[in-house]
């Protein structure tokens, strides 16, 4: 069997090397450092350019008086050839016994092709610039471990370019993002984060204490739902914010307790507006992020999103699909039909969220895209409600591959209509229901002062984790782990 080299003898390996190099008056941790040019510019340079660049160190090939490594930086990766007599006896020696992979180095050389074809640089002078102590670990390239993977992002990030590409695209989605609707004309606002009420969603929220205040708060579970809707009282007509939010709930391949969300308020606009102009959202964001609107996602092949987007009614496709009418059928019925479905419900549950379990076993049918439109009141307590058909609201959701990457409303601005809703939604919270919406009497009175019809629409960084095909906590940098027992 193959030896495996262990960490701890690795390490005490090169903390020998470093008391070594600082005997001989070298400074493994410079702060000042070269690098006039990126591997990738290196890359694209005429033979004979004289180059500085950096970089970790990834491979070594030792050859008498000849050593290949292959440099990488955030650009590329690059042959480097250095060559006793070029640089001199004692520094080529240096070099072979010192340097290990994955430290990191400058260089000043001079680009050339091998025999082989290769593009590299012949190296004329190096400089440590940071001296490893653990090695990379040759194993860890294509990990299929993820505990292990997420909670050592950085070694991915080395062993693996294409997670760095993956949030260069995040990086793209948020600025493209920002980018559209300040284009619209909407101001980006910032909103509080910690509040004495939650508001703009249905979930349970993260508790702090605020120690001046001596007051329990929560972290914010919507992009300042509430708060945007205000800004609408106040005068504004275009509003965005882009942050985190955070929910204290389940994990899934789709859901997380801390991750990026958009909401944007639009005065004087309906939800039919809103559909509109989310569309071409969506499809300026997937362009410039992607470079294209047709995508793969889990086992609904190609899912694209140039052509006509649909719209799918809510009610409709429950009857269609389980037989159950919402507005006629019982509690008892419709619990009934989830057991012989086989879906998971909580008897505890709210006829709202027996009517959303429902629904979520008959949206994994749909492709998309598409809009989900014609949501009950019972399961959108922030929606106006349709004018032909008051126990329907003016809602609508993004639906690709099978869930809703999305929602919007015309926004509830009758105050009245606000006030019983969230009196409902108390009743609930009252029954055990932690995700039920609590009471925000500030907001209600802020509605009597008069809101302009408002169009609200959010998403989150689920879309981008749909579009990119991964689980939604690969997409997130450093998502919160659990810490190792010792």
């Amino acid at each position: 069997m193959p030896q495996t080299t262990n960490t701890n003898d690795e390490r005490e390996v090169r903390i020998k090397k470093l008391t070594e190099l600082r005997e001989l008056n070298i400074n493994p941790y410079p702060a000042k450092s070269v690098k006039k040019n990126t591997l990738q510019e290196a890359l694209d340079a005429k033979e004979g350019t004289a180059l500085q660049v950096a970089g970790r160190v990834m491979t070594m090939r030792e050859m008498g008086k000849l050593t290949f490594c292959h440099l990488q930086d955030e650009s590329a990766k690059m042959q480097i050839a250095l060559k006793d007599g070029d640089i001199d006896k004692e520094n080529y020696k240096l070099f072979i016994k010192k340097i290990d992979i994955g430290d990191i180095i400058s260089i000043e050389g001079e680009r050339f092709v091998t025999h082989k074809g290769e593009p590299s640089i012949l190296v004329k002078k190096w400089t440590l610039l940071t001296k490893a102590l653990l090695p990379l670990g040759d194993k860890f390239h294509g990990v299929q471990d993820e505990e292990l993977r997420l909670r050592k992002r950085y070694l991915e990030m080395i062993m693996e370019p294409e997670t760095r590409e993956l949030f260069r695209k995040g990086s793209k989605f948020w600025q493209s993002t920002r980018e559209f609707l300040l284009k619209e004309g909407f101001l980006e606002v910032e909103t509080p984060v910690l509040e004495t009420a939650t508001g703009g969603a249905d979930a349970t929220p993260f508790v702090t204490h605020h120690n001046a205040l001596d007051m329990d708060v929560y972290l914010r579970i919507s992009m300042g739902e509430l708060w945007q809707k205000r800004l609408m009282v106040g005068g504004f007509e275009k509003t965005f914010e882009i942050g985190r939010q955070f929910r204290n709930e389940g994990m899934s391949r789709e859901h997380l307790q801390d991750y990026a969300q958009m909401e944007f308020y639009w005065g004087y606009a309906d939800y039919e507006m809103g559909m509109e102009l989310v569309e071409r959202l969506v499809k300026y964001i997937a362009e410039q992020t992607f470079g294209t609107l047709k995508f793969t996602i889990g086992d609904y092949g190609e899912i694209d999103l140039s052509k006509k987007w649909e719209k799918i009614d809510y009610t409709k496709t429950i009857r269609e699909k389980t037989g159950i009418d919402i507005f006629k059928a019982t509690e008892k019925d419709m619990k009934k039909k989830l057991e012989e479905l086989k879906v998971e419900y909580d008897k505890a549950d709210s006829k709202g969220r027996i009517v959303d379990s429902l629904w979520k076993y008959c949206r994994k049918t749909i492709a998309g895209p598409a809009f989900l439109v014609g949501h009950p009141v019972m399961v959108s307590p922030l929606a106006k409600r349709r004018e032909d058909d008051p126990e329907l609201t003016q809602r609508f959701q993004i639906l690709i591959a099978g869930s809703e990457l999305g929602n919007g409303y015309s926004e509830l601005n009758d105050p009245i209509d606000q006030a019983e809703r969230f009196q409902e939604q108390a009743k609930m919270r009252e029954a055990g229901d932690t995700e039920a919406q609590m009471h925000d009497k500030d907001f209600v009175e802020a509605l009597e002062h008069g809101m302009p019809p408002t169009c609200g629409f959010g998403f989150s960084v689920r879309l981008f984790s749909f579009l990119a095909n991964k689980p939604i906590r690969e997409c997130v940098i450093f998502p919160l782990m659990k810490p190792v027992q010792e």
